[in-house]
């Protein structure tokens, strides 16, 4: 019998207390005068001590992350408007640290990896959907602050991708493509101009008319008009004939409109008469 050089009590043997124990209970604090060996009660004792405070510290790690996170998303309201007082008194440069710095918080709060970008998808809770026109309200901007100097082109045909990506989310998507459409004959570099023109039609939405008219895409008449046309429409060779035509007519029509808002009213108007009819 030997006597347990922790507890006390006589035993047949001691087992052996590992070093990776020894490193985690070190850790957590001062072990004290932890022998090498110990009864098998106390080593099951002292593997549970370790398991339990290591599982307590996770924990603890995680809720200061997750203040963090919550801290870097208050402080983002300071940011823009600190951005767009310096784009009020043309100080472009400092604008731009402010939104980049924007952009890199929201990129911590939702934690995207490296090489990834921001999506539409990662503001889905709705508590965080109208920050989407904040987003696209930046992106708008770089691409002109950066529009400045050929060396910022890089950065500007990011801002332009992520613009036409984010955009159309907004109820600002026809008011932005207007200045877009004139800022192109002005710009530096007209041709990163023109890619966000091509992205923001490429990823606009097929209810073209009825998006341009309520100005959004989420837009209640724009939704059961989608329903209607999915699951009405497309069931019948008729429907899917009128589907075909309206998509080839229609962003024609939802152009003119972006760029003669005040018939917008008397279009909503029937539009909603056609979305009370087939409701």
């Amino acid at each position: 019998m030997v006597k347990c050089p922790r507890c006390g009590l006589e035993v047949s043997e001691l087992q052996s207390v590992d070093s990776d124990l020894v490193t985690k209970l070190q850790q957590l604090g001062d072990t004290g005068a932890l022998p090498a060996q110990v009864c098998l009660g106390c080593l099951s004792d002292l593997r549970k001590t370790a398991s339990r405070a290591s599982g307590g510290v996770l924990l603890a790690h995680e809720r200061a992350k997750e203040q963090h996170r919550l801290h870097l998303w208050k402080s983002r309201v300071q940011l823009i408007k600190r951005a767009r007082l310096m784009m009020s008194e043309k100080n472009y440069s400092e604008a731009a640290v402010a939104y980049e710095k924007y952009l890199k918080i929201l990129e911590i709060v939702f934690g995207t990896k490296k090489g990834e970008v921001l999506t539409p998808g990662m503001f889905k809770d709705h508590a965080r959907t109208s920050e989407l026109t904040v987003v696209a309200s930046v992106y708008w901007d770089l691409l002109r602050i950066y529009d400045s100097n050929e060396k910022y082109a890089d950065r500007q045909l990011v801002s332009a991708k992520q613009l036409a990506v984010f955009v159309r989310f907004t109820p600002i998507f026809p008011d932005i493509i207007r200045k877009a459409e004139v800022y192109v004959r002005q710009a530096k570099n007209p041709g990163i101009i023109k890619v966000f023109l091509k992205g923001s039609a490429e990823q606009r939405p097929r209810c073209f008319i009825a998006t341009s008219a309520f100005e959004s895409p989420v837009a209640l008449e724009v939704q059961l008009l989608r329903h209607f046309r999915d699951h009405s429409l497309r069931r019948s060779t008729v429907g899917r004939g009128v589907i075909h035509l309206y998509e080839r007519l229609s962003p024609g029509i939802a152009r003119f409109l972006d760029k003669n808002a005040s018939l917008k009213p008397f279009v909503r108007v029937v539009l909603r008469f056609v979305v009370k009819r087939i409701s």
